[in-house]
């Protein structure tokens, strides 16, 4: 029974995509926030996966990432542990303890779609990993059917080097592992030009 398990922080102005907020303003960087989350749980639900959640981070008082799980009938989890990588860890032993493979995916990638979701699911049926690569170097969407602590202590969290790092590891695991198509993430003010061209409704999330 697979499990896809959407990791997303709370949209609150001046805490959701603060990198962005010099370009959209904080109120303009949690709008953007808001759809990223949107579209990740949305292509998530449409895939063949038994059991979706979001697993949520930050505060959200005013109840949006609750909305958006029901809306896409997700189970809404929270994020628990020190570092990205202690709450990506416990989050896949979580899912994983209850039977089956388990993705974790981003909510920064417009291009991550259904399509490409459901590619990491046939995979992880003849393989032991699953990467779904970013172009600046860290990853979208990471599939697993077991949890080695290697893969999340230590990582260089935020940097290029991330996905790098992840394929050594797997490596000295001795894991054969799968990489979909390398996408795109929106992180900073540069990347804003390649989600317009992607045209509504991204590019009138940017005006």
């Amino acid at each position: 029974m697979a499990s896809i398990l959407v990791f997303a922080r709370a949209p609150v102005p001046g805490r959701a995509k603060t990198r962005l907020i010099p370009a959209l303003g904080a109120e303009g960087a949690a709008r953007l926030h808001r759809a990223l989350v949107n579209h990740a749980l949305g292509e998530a639900a449409a895939a063949g996966a038994e059991r979706l959640e979001l697993w949520a981070a930050g505060d959200d008082a005013a109840g949006e990432l609750a909305a958006l799980a029901a809306a896409h009938g997700a189970r809404l989890r929270w994020q628990a542990g020190a570092d990205l990588g202690a709450r990506m860890q416990a989050a896949l032993a979580d899912a994983v303890g209850r039977g089956g493979p388990a993705l974790v995916v981003g909510t920064d990638c417009p291009w991550l779609d259904t399509a490409a979701i459901d590619e990491a699911l046939a995979r992880l049926v003849t393989h032991d990993a699953v990467l779904g690569p970013a172009d600046d170097g860290g990853y979208v969407l990471l599939g697993l059917h077991r949890v080695e602590p290697v893969l999340f202590d230590g990582l260089p969290w935020g940097t290029e080097r991330v996905l790098d790092v992840t394929r050594d590891r797997l490596a000295g695991l001795g894991w054969c592992w799968h990489e979909l198509t390398s996408r795109g993430d929106i992180d900073r003010p540069g990347d804003l030009e390649r989600l317009r061209a992607l045209g509504p409704p991204w590019s009138g999330l940017l005006d």
